[in-house]
């Protein structure tokens, strides 16, 4: 008879408390919305037969981003849905008027909040009556009552004002790979003038110089002379010989005369492990897509020579109707990946940026196995008209 009453507690969840307040928070946000979108709209269209009726709509179309950005957040607090914000909109399209104003008026995201905040006025009377009706008479039903209508609400939030996943994701990895293209190009443009001025720039200067004292002694001491000038021959092949280098390392002549299967023979005779190659192409792709499949194998068996202590490796290239394929294999230590500094992370954003894939396997003890996807493109396709 003296045991300890148990603590006190509320009928109803903290969870369904959150959902009461949103219903009934419906009303005066949906009054709101339904008051801005219906005042803007008439002002714009009946001002469309002058010049600022398109920029009024213009502008109400940005309110109506924000008004979307208010119910995220008041879902986001309430209903503990999680809404991803749409992507904002590039700053591009605000170079001069014209082009602004066309931006604004053809943004989807801003015309499907508009649509949100129009129709919400007949949900939010029927929620916050019924919720406030049942908070006095239905209390005991109240939990599930509220359930049910946030659900509706959910459903609307996702399907308005969650972005659109497919077109939102797209936007998103074009915009990432012309960053990962454009970095990509300044740093081989940054290795090309390095190399340049490093190597076959220095030796150039060097050859001038020689060539300038040989002048000089070619009256007094005609065998100096003729040291030097025989010493300035040879830094003269040095120099061309690194200028092919360089040329090579830009786009190999063979890539462009015969293809990449000749190309890929070649450059495997420059692996420090024995390569088997294997291509079963039926024709040539576009040149770029050649191009990325060549600095593909070349990073790839880079890594094995530097990384993998192989003793063997196969390179197999081959089509499907919609992409090029292209699998490594090494029988080396295995354990590669893209977080330890091998190339493989920057080869990833390289290919991603093309819309290609890069598919590692490779077990601690080996073997490793790497399969690139490459969007195939005919040859004909890339050909100048």
């Amino acid at each position: 008879d003296d045991a300890p009453l148990p603590p006190p507690r509320a009928a109803l969840s903290a969870s369904t408390w959150k959902e009461i307040a949103y219903l009934l928070t419906n009303l005066p946000f949906a009054l709101l919305g339904f008051v801005y979108v219906s005042v803007w709209l008439y002002a714009g269209l009946l001002m469309a037969i002058t010049v600022i009726g398109l920029p009024v709509v213009a502008l109400g179309l940005m309110g109506c981003r924000e008004l979307g950005k208010w119910e995220r957040a008041r879902a986001r607090v309430l209903l503990d849905l999680r809404v991803e914000e749409p992507t904002p909109r590039r700053r591009s399209s605000y170079d001069g008027f014209l082009p602004w104003l066309w931006g604004v008026l053809r943004d989807p995201v801003a015309w499907r909040h508009a649509l949100f905040a129009f129709i919400r006025l007949p949900w939010g009377l029927l929620t916050f009556t019924v919720v406030l009706t049942a908070l006095f008479v239905a209390w005991p039903g109240l939990p599930w009552l509220a359930r049910g209508l946030s659900l509706g609400d959910r459903a609307m939030v996702r399907g308005l004002l969650a972005p659109s996943d497919e077109w939102e994701r797209r936007i998103a990895e074009l915009e990432a790979g012309r960053r990962v293209v454009t970095d990509t190009a300044s740093a081989d443009l940054r290795r090309i003038e390095r190399d340049l001025h490093d190597g076959a720039q220095a030796r150039l200067v060097a050859l001038a110089m020689d060539l300038g004292l040989a002048k000089e002694k070619l009256t007094e001491d005609p065998e100096a002379a003729a040291r030097m000038v025989d010493e300035a021959h040879g830094e003269v092949k040095l120099a061309l010989q690194e200028l092919r280098d360089l040329a090579r390392g830009i786009h190999p002549a063979i890539l462009t005369d015969r293809g990449l299967g000749p190309a890929l023979s070649a450059l495997t005779t420059r692996c420090t492990v024995p390569v088997t190659i294997h291509t079963d192409l039926p024709t040539r792709p576009a040149p770029a897509i050649e191009a990325i499949t060549y600095y593909t194998v070349s990073e790839l068996l880079q890594n094995i020579s530097k990384h993998s202590k192989a003793t063997h490796a196969t390179v197999e290239l081959w089509h499907n109707p919609h992409r090029l394929m292209l699998q490594i294999t090494d029988n080396g230590q295995g354990g590669a990946t893209t977080t330890h500094g091998t190339g493989l992370a920057g080869l990833t954003e390289r290919l991603g940026s093309v819309d290609g894939l890069l598919l590692i396997h490779s077990p601690t003890g080996g073997p490793t196995t790497i399969t690139a996807e490459i969007p195939w493109r005919d040859r004909h396709e890339d050909t100048p008209r």
